[in-house]
């Protein structure tokens, strides 16, 4: 997710995103650790997902 798409969402829409993304996290790290994933850079991208989606919250929050 670009951080072009995650500024055009609504905070709410940021918040549910968010709440997905780091469910999708865990999944993967879970799947990673019982048999290693086919492209285990998906990792790092799901990560930095969150990161920009919870900074994105945070930087709203402090205006």
């Amino acid at each position: 997710m670009k951080q072009s798409e995650i500024k055009e969402l609504s905070t709410a829409e940021l918040q549910e995103k968010l709440g997905e993304t780091k469910k999708s996290y865990s999944d993967l790290k879970m799947a990673h650790a019982i048999s290693p994933l086919e492209n285990p850079i998906q990792l790092r991208n799901v990560r930095r997902d969150v990161a920009r989606i919870a900074t994105e919250i945070t930087k709203r929050e402090l205006q």
